[in-house]
């Protein structure tokens, strides 16, 4: 046996698609044993790295590491976020990788796609926050923005919010919204779905539960739209007046000190003098640990912001990882059959 080798599993999308990762039960219970693990002092979560390559457009691509010290795995997600690509080249705008390496000596134990699993994150931590903020008896959820998160988030919803019945999604082209429709009438056969031609009041108005997920940097959500007792998911960054948030009796965050220092609606409202941590209910966890409580009346509206947070996209990815790995898909990659120097031919292939 060569001692030498290292050898990694590569999952495809596909891979984790046919082993059945897309899983929001899975997701969520992956998500919350990740925020228990961080608040506990468990995860090394250091700062992600980013690169922008135009200031105007935000194309970048970001480094975001986190170590799991007990499951002894360091994950690594490379993101890239390209937001002209739909509109200049017709293709998506975000694309990710992950690996994970194993920190006993440091190996790469698995190389994965990693889109899936950034949009699987996305859309639990949504259903996590519905299922301790909206009302269990939900039945109708409006969409602004039809791409891939949101129908992502439409999924989860519907894993954490049973009830849930009608869908009404609003999109800056009705292409958009018939493309949604198709696709995810297909995938839940059980929903009512309503188009809106671009109306944004009408797929809001009313709804039990609202999601915004567009890349639009404007206040779009009004807060005369949301009713008594409804729940809000707001996924990206300026989507909604301030009169939503304020309008709301609890605000909940993925980790409100990381959001307040972004260009999200809260972090606005926080740096124009309209917000303060006071006005913060907690973060997620708390709802998840119990330290805090979650609606406590029917007519309360709820607010929920998520920034990110890369080390539950590794704790989701573990999760993918398991179940791929036990079904069997993927394929080895050998990294290294011999060290450097223990290579017969080396001296056939070095150039001086």
């Amino acid at each position: 046996m060569n001692h030498h080798q290292i050898k990694c599993r590569f999952f495809s999308q596909e891979d984790l698609l046919g082993a059945g990762c897309l899983d929001i039960h899975l997701a969520m219970d992956a998500a919350e044993q990740a925020m228990l693990a961080y608040d506990a002092g468990d995860v090394l979560f250091p700062e992600k790295i980013v690169q922008i390559f135009n200031d105007d457009t935000q194309e970048r691509i970001n480094c975001l590491p986190a170590t799991f010290k007990s499951r002894k795995i360091c994950g690594v997600k490379w993101v890239s976020v390209f937001p002209p690509n739909p509109e200049k080249f017709g293709i998506q705008n975000l694309s990710a990788v992950i690996i994970l390496s194993e920190i006993e000596h440091g190996f790469p134990i698995a190389f994965m796609e990693g889109t899936l699993c950034s949009n699987i994150r996305v859309g639990t931590m949504g259903a996590i926050a519905a299922k301790h903020l909206a009302r269990d008896d939900s039945e109708t959820i409006g969409f602004i923005g039809a791409g891939e998160q949101a129908k992502m988030h439409l999924i989860a919803m519907k894993t954490a919010i049973p009830s849930l019945n009608t869908c009404r999604v609003a999109a800056k082209a009705v292409s958009e919204e018939d493309q949604f429709v198709r696709e995810m009438s297909a995938i839940l056969p059980d929903l009512k779905f309503e188009k809106t031609n671009s109306d944004l009041e009408r797929a809001t108005c009313d709804a039990d539960i609202i999601v915004t997920a567009t890349s639009a940097q404007a206040p779009l959500l009004k807060a005369a739209w949301m009713k008594p007792g409804a729940f809000y998911s707001h996924i990206g960054g300026w989507e909604d007046e301030y009169a939503v948030a304020a309008a709301c009796d609890k605000i909940v965050c993925d980790d409100w000190e990381t959001v307040k220092h972004r260009t999200q609606t809260l972090s606005r409202m926080y740096k124009d003098g309209e917000l303060s941590d006071e006005d913060i209910h907690c973060n997620l966890v708390d709802l998840i640990n119990g330290k805090k409580p979650g609606r406590i009346s029917m007519a309360e509206r709820t607010y929920f912001n998520a920034v990110g947070l890369a080390y539950v996209d590794v704790g989701i990815a573990l999760a993918l990882y398991d179940r791929a790995y036990a079904a069997g898909m993927g394929q080895d990659l050998q990294v290294q059959h011999d060290m450097i120097f223990e290579h017969a031919c080396l001296k056939d292939w070095v150039r001086v």
